[in-house]
């Protein structure tokens, strides 16, 4: 008995040690942003929009699982590639859409943080939180070597666990629940449709695609090994449950806030600590507590890969040194890159412009390049040029055509619904 315990438990030991970026990468996807697209959906339309994830996962894992066999097979990250094969004008023009979205998106989730900090402690202000996580983020990103980023991110990932206990804690009718995840609703109304764009701009978001491929460049540094279908296997089964966990805890939210927030009246979330803050006359303490504390884990999942993503475009871009592996004085614009990034987000809470309006101006600019992108690594994934024979299947094909369509229509959606007020 003891020794199939044990045989239990070093199989899980083994299968958590071989969790790698795509498990990072999935936890960074549900953000502090995230989650307040994901909450407003839940309040202002109860589980109408539950079918969405169900919808998203497929085609944001194809995605993923492109770029990681593009940076495992070329050795370089999706900038590099595409400075490599592609024409300039192109690579500048993603650096001048991605930086500013990036930046506008690491400051919506230290506000986030910050706020949720001040709800938790009510006698610090919610500025202070912002700066002192914002400190101790530049100082771990730094000080400590890429493994070791990488485990603290993975061990931070078991926050997300939280998530899947928040709905428990209130009475849920499970018949509502089955129809609204596998039956979809759709509401030809401009606000249910900017919803719908919103979900899917921040949960198949540019950013992603560039830290994708270059941090499993990092993670193939200093190992000999060969790619081959066993290496890209795992990698996709490492994506696929990165991927899972980020559409887990997307459907969730949700199902959390369409439930308790929704069916309490309450219909209008704008921010992470409203919708924390909601949750608490209407579902006890327990839960309240359990949301914030996820939003602060989840922030500090995905601002470093927020930061390192950018860092990773600029220093590609140029051919500067990069690298989470490298020392500071080994790869200084790397990490400057990285700490500017920090304080710019920062900044911006204290030149008018709130998280709010960051997550509305970060889903234009998301939408504006996503589909581009996706089109580039749709080609890149197919060339045999740049893939050799570890080209696209027919799978993978369809649902990242599905994607290109379904993110092509979401930004011209998008565009509509900043233009008219109809």
């Amino acid at each position: 008995m003891r020794k199939r315990e044990k045989n239990s438990s070093n199989k899980f030991v083994n299968s958590w040690k071989k969790l790698g970026p795509g498990l990072v990468t999935g936890a960074s996807d549900d953000d502090p942003s995230g989650i307040a697209t994901y909450s407003q959906a839940g309040a202002a339309y109860g589980l109408s929009t539950l079918w969405t994830a169900i919808v998203a996962f497929p085609l944001m894992a194809s995605i993923q699982q492109m770029c990681a066999r593009i940076g495992i097979v070329t050795s370089q990250g999706l900038t590099g590639t595409l400075k490599k094969h592609y024409p300039r004008p192109l690579l500048y023009l993603m650096l001048v859409f991605s930086f500013p979205a990036i930046v506008m998106n690491i400051g919506a989730d230290i506000a986030g943080m910050g706020a949720v900090g001040n709800l938790l402690f009510p006698s610090i202000d919610a500025n202070y939180f912002s700066v002192l996580f914002t400190i101790i983020l530049l100082g771990l990103i730094i000080y400590l070597p890429y493994q070791k980023i990488a485990s603290v991110l993975k061990y931070l990932c078991i926050v997300m666990l939280v998530y899947f206990i928040v709905p428990f804690l209130y009475k849920q009718d499970f018949k509502e629940i089955l129809k609204a995840t596998f039956i979809p609703t759709i509401k030809f109304d401009k606000d249910f449709i900017a919803i719908i764009v919103g979900i899917l701009g921040t949960t198949i978001s540019p950013y992603l695609f560039f830290w994708q491929a270059s941090v499993e460049v990092e993670e193939m540094k200093g190992k000999h090994v060969i790619v081959n279908k066993k290496l890209i296997y795992e990698m996709n089964q490492d994506v696929d449950f990165g991927m899972t966990v980020s559409g887990f805890v997307m459907y969730f939210i949700i199902l959390t806030t369409g439930t308790v927030l929704f069916k309490g009246g309450v219909h209008q979330i704008d921010t992470v600590e409203q919708a924390a803050m909601a949750l608490k006359p209407l579902a006890g303490n327990l839960a309240y507590f359990l949301f914030a504390i996820g939003v602060i884990g989840t922030g500090l999942i995905a601002i470093p890969v927020l930061s390192g993503s950018i860092s990773y475009i600029i220093t590609e871009t140029f051919g500067w040194e990069q690298g989470l592996d490298k020392k500071f004085h080994e790869a200084k614009a790397f990490y400057v890159i990285i700490g500017i990034s920090l304080i710019l987000g920062l900044s911006l809470n204290y030149i008018g412009i709130t998280p709010i309006q960051s997550l509305i101006y970060t889903a234009i600019l998301y939408g504006l390049t996503a589909p581009v992108l996706i089109g580039i690594i749709l080609h890149i994934s197919n060339n045999k040029k740049i893939m050799g024979v570890n080209v696209n299947g027919i799978t993978s094909n369809i649902l990242g055509f599905a994607a290109l369509i379904i993110m092509t229509v979401a930004a011209v959606a998008l565009i509509y619904l900043q233009l008219t007020d109809k």
